[in-house]
């Protein structure tokens, strides 16, 4: 057995490459020019929540119930609203270009008789593997974080925001307890302005 740190690494790396594929907490997958999934990572296989084989080969699209999937009998890639789908494009522009593509999107995915939409950021890299052009997807969920660039509640005098519950709490407060953020305060501009012409 070698002790030279690069030979070791290199007996391991389908082992480690799939441990840190795993690893990543958003859903990761691999998939060729038609979206076709080639393998993906553990938080994947959770959403997708079907065995390998029945996942493998097919196409993305299919598989997590998007409604456009349903537009026509050939699935995913052959709808209508298909030719603009955020996923599919990201997609040909990581296997034409040399540039990772992140864009965000709203997804409509059908389970059973329901609808649920779901923000999502897309990323997507090409890349070689045995002469064969490959993307490695990633989306992430980010609907928490659009919820966001809603209309927010605020009072035009003394700057509280109001919550679902309608309880009225400051700006601060507001984001901390719901996002988890903290401010750092500082004066702009125009109120240090003020604030020093009071001081005179």
């Amino acid at each position: 057995m070698s002790n030279d740190p690069i030979a070791l690494s290199r007996s391991e790396d389908p082992v480690l490459l799939r441990s840190m594929l795993d690893a990543i907490p958003s859903f990761v997958f691999v998939v060729d020019d038609d979206v076709r999934i080639l393998d993906y990572n553990a938080a994947a296989a959770g959403l997708l929540g079907e065995d390998r084989p029945k996942v493998l080969r097919h196409r993305a699209g299919d598989l997590l119930h998007c409604i456009h999937s349903m537009d026509a009998p050939e699935g995913c890639g052959h709808g209508k609203a298909c030719s603009t789908c955020v996923i599919r494009g990201s997609v040909r522009k990581a296997l034409t270009g040399s540039q990772s593509v992140r864009s965000r999107a709203k997804m409509e995915l059908k389970t059973g008789e329901k609808v649920a939409e779901i923000y999502v950021l897309i990323s997507t890299s090409g890349f070689d593997y045995n002469g064969s052009k490959r993307v490695m997807l990633v989306v992430e969920d980010i609907s928490q974080i659009m919820e966001l660039q809603q209309i927010i509640p605020i009072c035009m005098y003394c700057k509280k925001v109001r919550t679902d519950d309608q309880y009225w709490h400051r700006v601060e407060a507001y984001f901390g307890r719901r996002w988890d953020v903290n401010f750092s305060h500082g004066l702009c501009p125009d109120c240090e302005q003020v604030e020093m012409a009071k001081l005179s």
